[in-house]
């Protein structure tokens, strides 16, 4: 048996991308395993002729490999990324009144990722798993991913789930797409994205950027820690959390420091409008105005892990370690505080007189904040939960290197993958476009391919196009 194994690294320093490949030969079979350093990766096997036409052919692949940029590696030697896992310690709600619950449904698993618009509800767990349910609590999609979900952000139209192992899918597709492969020395604690740049806060509180090609534009170290905290606005602005406080970078391209507001230790931001919210270990929300004034103060009584405010900032709504979630008015005053009947609420967003949460016991769950409701519960009284688990078979992980053939006729734009310097880039081939790049997946990029997709977009900011919808491969 004849093993070859590849690594490649896009930059040793401030690369995002980390990679092996491994090609088996065992008698006339040949094993091609491939992924990200530290994962078992993906891997398929072919029977060829005769032992030397299976040799034949793991040449031939790992020399094309390398002409790539892989080289010759020793297993092993490229660390894993260090991961760190919110550990959320959840306690039983004291107040007996129990939020009225339209719907639960059940993973299994500590959640953190949440989003709700007028297509669907989802949320992505801990264990990989990204579900998306209607907006009366039935299962319609499902993805099992890589590594457990940090969170689920929106931008425009793209939707986008970031995941431990530094992968950020965009899910504006039938599939989920690689968009971002994050530096593996980034331990990563939160991320947002606005107009296609992400930020990331890190574990050591550090702050970095990242541009639609998937690289570095700047970073910065805060002398903080444990940074839980990070919302992007559209005009470029950057707010950012950790054990120090607030603080609200300026800059596309690089980074300037707007303001700083010392705080207790941050577990949570959350963007609305013209204000920034920072849920803190010290049972408050601080609301703050775009100069970093300190507006208003809600007080809760425990650690908050998650907040979030009606879209017009009338009612600010507050989860904390005891299982419980409150309701502010904009003025500070509380109007409520009921018990989730499901584990801490580590995330949430509020809907159209509904507060969406997914919880520390791995919950999510719809509560229905209407006044009627919310009088009745006060009084104790609350209607059955309609309650519902996942399923308990996974689906498979999803395979974000495989493209389909384009189908017959489809309409769309053309594009072409080419290599400028030693970069490949992706272009609009189609005629009436500018000679921009385009925000494609890196581990898609094959010199010379044409792709065909839905739709392109023009960037809010910046001069490069974004992918809407499904990516299929045309002949060369």
């Amino acid at each position: 048996m004849q093993t070859y194994y590849l690594e490649y690294s896009d930059d040793e320093v401030t690369g995002t991308a980390h990679k092996f490949y491994e090609a088996t030969v065992d008698g006339a079979a040949l094993t091609l395993r491939y992924g990200r350093i530290g994962t078992p990766g993906a891997s398929s096997t072919q029977h060829c002729p005769s032992p030397e036409a299976a040799t034949s052919l793991a040449l031939k692949k790992v020399n094309e490999k390398k002409r790539k940029g892989y080289a010759e590696a020793v297993p092993g030697v490229r660390q894993k990324r260090t991961m760190t896992r919110r550990l959320v310690e959840s306690r039983p709600a004291t107040t007996k009144k129990m939020a009225p619950t339209r719907w639960r449904f059940n993973t299994g698993s500590p959640a953190f990722g949440i989003f709700v618009d007028a297509h669907g509800c989802w949320m992505g767990n801990q264990d990989g798993r990204v579900y998306r349910l209607s907006h009366e609590g039935e299962l319609e999609l499902e993805f099992q991913l890589s590594e457990g979900v940090k969170c689920i952000v929106s931008d425009g139209a793209w939707l986008y789930v970031g995941c431990d192992d530094g992968n950020v899918y965009d899910l504006s597709g039938k599939t989920p797409r690689l968009a971002y492969e994050i530096n593996p020395h980034i331990d990563i604690y939160w991320l947002d994205i606005a107009n296609g740049l992400l930020a990331v806060a890190d574990a050591g509180g550090q702050l970095t950027t990242v541009n639609y090609e998937d690289e570095e534009q700047w970073a910065v170290k805060t002398g903080g820690n444990c940074a839980w905290m990070v919302r992007c606005d559209a005009v470029g602005r950057v707010y950012y959390g950790d054990s120090q406080g607030v603080r609200c970078y300026y800059g596309w391209e690089q980074e300037t420091l707007v303001w700083y507001q010392p705080t207790k230790p941050v577990l949570f931001g959350w963007l609305d409008g013209a204000h920034v919210y920072a849920a803190t270990a010290h049972h408050q929300v601080l609301k703050f105005d775009q100069a970093g004034q300190l507006v208003r103060t809600y007080q809760a009584d425990a650690a908050v892990f998650s907040c979030a405010t009606s879209p017009d900032g009338r009612f600010v709504f507050a989860g904390d370690s005891y299982s419980t979630v409150y309701c502010f008015a904009e003025d500070g005053q509380r109007l409520w505080k009921l018990a989730t009947g499901c584990g801490s609420a580590c995330s949430m967003q509020y809907v159209e007189e509904r507060l969406y949460l997914v919880t520390s016991n791995g919950a999510f769950a719809c509560l229905d904040v209407s006044p009627a409701a919310l009088a009745e519960a006060e009084q104790g009284l609350t209607a059955p939960v309609t309650a519902t688990k996942a399923p308990q078979e996974r689906v498979a992980t999803v395979p974000s290197h495989v493209l389909e053939s384009a189908p017959a006729a489809l309409a769309g734009v053309q594009l072409r993958c080419v290599r400028v310097g030693s970069q490949l880039r992706v272009r609009v081939a189609s005629a009436g476009y500018q000679d921009w790049y385009v925000q494609f997946p890196k581990n898609l990029r094959q010199e010379g391919q044409r792709y065909l997709v839905e739709q392109v977009e023009p960037a809010a900011h910046g001069h490069f196009y974004r992918i809407l919808g499904n990516i299929y491969m045309l002949p060369t």
